[in-house]
This record gives C-alpha cells, sequence and structure tokens, in this order.
C-alpha cells in the first residue's frame, strides 16, 4: 500500500495544463478555437433541418408531449451516417415531402379519432338522458299503477329494454310478487335461527366428546347452513364485497341461513349465494330476501334446486326441442359429438344465469325474466348458442364444454338481446308451455 500510495496521488493530482498549447480565449484562461472548414450549401441545410427539429423535441418533451411521429418518422429526414454520400438535394426534398405526407396522416388520424370519441361522448349522454327519461317513466307513470300497467304494450317495449337501476330493484320486487306472505318479522325469526344453529354446530365440535353435528329430523337441512361460509367467499370475488371484511357479507350470511332455515327441506343449495349477491346489489336484504324465497318456490327453480330428475328430463327434452327447430345444424354438431343439455344448461337455469353471464348482462336477463317467467330463460339459452353458433360448430366434446360452461367476459347485452329476438319459441304452433306440459306428462307415463 506505501508503494502505491504515491503514485495514485501523481494520478489524481499531477494533470498537466494544456492551456498554453493553443492559442485562444476564455474566462480565467485560452482555449483553442473551433475548426469551422468550409461546408456545401446540402449541408447547411441539412444542419438547419436537424437543429430544428431538435429544438422543437425538446420543447415536446419538456410540456410532457413527446410526438411519436416527431421521434419515428422524422428518422427520414436524418442526413446518412458519417462515410457515406450525403443526400442529394431531390433526396432531401423527396424526404422532407414525404415527411410532411407522414405529419399530415397523423394529423387526419387524430382528428378523426377525435371525432370518434366525440361521437361516443355524444352517444352516452344520449343514453344517459334516456335512462333519465326511462326511470322518471317508471317512478311517476308505471309503479304507482303498477296493477294497470303492467301488461301495458309501451311498458313492456321500455322493459324490454333493460330497467335503469334506480327502479330494477323495485320493479323486480313487484314482479316476482310475494304469494308466500313472507314478512320482514318472519325473516327476522328465520336470521335468528340461523344465528341460533351456527352457534350450536360450533359449540358442539368444541366440546371434548360431543358429537361432530347436531341431530336433526331426517327431512331437514338446516345443518347446511355451516356451507355457507365456504360458498360466500367464492361469490363475485373480483368485487370484494362479499367476503369477509365487505359491506356485503354478514348480509350475505343473514339471508342465506335465514332461507335454510325457512326452508329446511332444501336448506343451502351451494350456487344460492349468486342469486342471492344480485338480490342485495338492488335491494335491502329483507326484501331481497322475500324475493329470493319466492323465486326459489317456482316450479322450474324447485324442480333444479332439488335435483327431480324426472322433471329435469322435461325441461332439457323441452330444451332440446326447441334448439332442434331454431338451430338444426347446430342441435346435429352437438349430438355428434355427445354434447348433452345437463353439461351446461343446468347452471344456466339452476342460478338464472347469475354466474355464467357478466353481471351487467345477467341483470338484463333477469329484467325479462321477471317479465315474462321460466319461458325466458329457455329462450335467452337458445340466443346464446345462436350468438356463438359458427364458433360452436366448430368445436369437438371437449372445447364445447369449456366453452359453454365458461362464456366470454366481452359477451354484449345488446348482441344478446338481438339473438334473443331471433329464437322462435312456438313449434307446430304449440308455444313453450304446452310443449313443457307434453313432456312433462311423458316423462310421467314413462316412470309408471
Amino acid at each position: 500500500m506505501e508503494v502505491l500510495r504515491p503514485k495514485v496521488q501523481r494520478n489524481l493530482f499531477s494533470r498537466k495544463s494544456k492551456e498554453d498549447s493553443a492559442p485562444g480565449w476564455k474566462l480565467f484562461g485560452r482555449i483553442p478555437p473551433k475548426d469551422s472548414g468550409p461546408r456545401d450549401s446540402t449541408q447547411i441545410t441539412s444542419d438547419y433541418y436537424a437543429k430544428q427539429r431538435a429544438n422543437q423535441i425538446a420543447a415536446a418533451q419538456a410540456n410532457g408531449q413527446a410526438s411519436d411521429v416527431m421521434s419515428t418518422t422524422a428518422l427520414i429526414l436524418e442526413n446518412r451516417p458519417e462515410g457515406l454520400p450525403s443526400k442529394s438535394p431531390e433526396e432531401l426534398e423527396k424526404h422532407r415531402q414525404e415527411y410532411e405526407s407522414m405529419v399530415e396522416g397523423a394529423r387526419r388520424k387524430e382528428q378523426k379519432d377525435m371525432k370518434m370519441k366525440k361521437r361516443k361522448l355524444q352517444q352516452q349522454r344520449r343514453n344517459e338522458d334516456k335512462i333519465v327519461a326511462a326511470a322518471t317513466m317508471w317512478n311517476i307513470e308505471i309503479l304507482p299503477h303498477w296493477e294497470t300497467m303492467k301488461q301495458a304494450k309501451k311498458v313492456r317495449d321500455l322493459w324490454w329494454l333493460g330497467l335503469p337501476t334506480n327502479v330494477r330493484g323495485k320493479v323486480w320486487q313487484m314482479a316476482i310478487g310475494n304469494e308466500l306472505n313472507i314478512t320482514q318479522d318472519l325473516y327476522e325469526i328465520c336470521r335468528s335461527r340461523a344465528e341460533d344453529r351456527i352457534r350450536l354446530i360450533q359449540d358442539s365440535k368444541d366440546a371434548p366428546g360431543s358429537p361432530e353435528s347436531v341431530p336433526e329430523p331426517p327431512s331437514s337441512k338446516e345443518a347446511s347452513v355451516k356451507v355457507i361460509k365456504l360458498d360466500v367467499s367464492r361469490t363475485f370475488p373480483q368485487l370484494c364485497i362479499f367476503q369477509k371484511g365487505g359491506p356485503y357479507h354478514d348480509l350475505m350470511h343473514n339471508l342465506l341461513g335465514a332461507y335454510a332455515c325457512y326452508r329446511p327441506d332444501v336448506g343451502y343449495v351451494q350456487g344460492m349465494s349468486f342469486i342471492a349477491a344480485i338480490l342485495l346489489l338492488n335491494m335491502d336484504v329483507a326484501d331481497a330476501f322475500v324475493c329470493f324465497a319466492n323465486l326459489l318456490n317456482r316450479p322450474c327453480q324447485v324442480t333444479f334446486f332439488r335435483m327431480d330428475e324426472q322433471m329435469m328430463g322435461a325441461y332439457y327434452k323441452t330444451f332440446e326441442d326447441f334448439f332442434l327447430e331454431n338451430m338444426p345444424q347446430l342441435y346435429n354438431h352437438f349430438v355428434s359429438v355427445n354434447v348433452t343439455p345437463n353439461l351446461y344448461l343446468m347452471e344456466w337455469i339452476f342460478l338464472l344465469f347469475s354466474k355464467s353471464l357478466p353481471l351487467d348482462v345477467a341483470c338484463r336477463v333477469w329484467d325479462v325474466y321477471c317479465r315474462d317467467g321460466e319461458e325466458f330463460l329457455f329462450q335467452a339459452s337458445l340466443a346464446i348458442l345462436k350468438l356463438y353458433e359458427k364458433i360452436l360448430l366448430k368445436m369437438d366434446f371437449i372445447h364445447v364444454a369449456q366453452f359453454l360452461t365458461k362464456l366470454p367476459e366481452n359477451l354484449c347485452a345488446d348482441e344478446l338481446f338481438r339473438n334473443v329476438e331471433t329464437v322462435h319459441m312456438n313449434i307446430d304452433k304449440r308455444k313453450f308451455a304446452a310443449v313443457l306440459a307434453l313432456n312433462k306428462d311423458t316423462k310421467a307415463d314413462n316412470s309408471l
């Protein structure tokens, strides 16, 4: 180290001054003058344009608006690297014109994009105005006179277009009705019983030497409340509102637990949480409980939640009849690759599309389902197949099953409803209800 120290010091502090090596002046010293050799007019023009572009780029970057056109297309104006022949004046002029053409094209594209953005904004405002007008009509003209207005053509036409979000919950409640005569007091009783039931199950697990489950009648499924916790955490996880700590977590538990105690013969069935979630997003928990219980009391839902194979077979056969009537080519393709309705239709009908479709599209389907009943569930199912018919015709069994059990997330409500309008729900002048009744009778006769 002692040997190296003097050498390091000499390298750092013993530089030779070059101030006396050339003429020229600067503050406190002299510098050599710049070498300014002779240049032709082409070089001067090229340097001028290069300097001008550099200034423009620097100004754009200073404002945070660096232009892609300046940073890429402007390269055409650059002179060739040193060692290559310089551009001729004609070539410089050609490149300048090409550059200006590219800049003009970029400017026109920007103007076109701005016009498109303006049109979209105007369309959005028109849609918002329509929604406000529709909401006003629902609140002032329709809902106060529900019984006399609900079957009017203009009301049904307005209904088809989708319900405004601020009246959707109220319209659903009135359309679903309350045939079961459920009251808020009954909901509170069932909710309290569910809490007691969960506490009893938990205490029985914690107590040493106690049985794992509480004895109950064979027909009762109240103990199914213990699986609600697992299912709720998987309900619309992207929203982060039904999971633990979310604002709807306890409300969801209360509603589902109350239903399991209200209908111990059904209990809680996996997937019910998705139906409950859509209701809770549109109304308070007590009203959601009333709608939930009445929805699940409809014949189609009772059939699927109870897994009544005979009646499910009648619904599947009815669906296949209309499938063949509307899309014979796709129907025959499904038969050839052994794709049966139970592979995809069960979840669609079972959960009212609440899990299968994007949330906004599912709500649109619910709007018309509340208006038209179970027939629309099958009409919407056929419309989904019709929407993707060309794609499905090219798929084998595995890919069809995968596609239909996980529909595209970009599925558009307007496209779906355009296809719904093309689905015919009559066969030889027989409507859906008549075809379903015939298939139910056939299934009943075959079971004897």
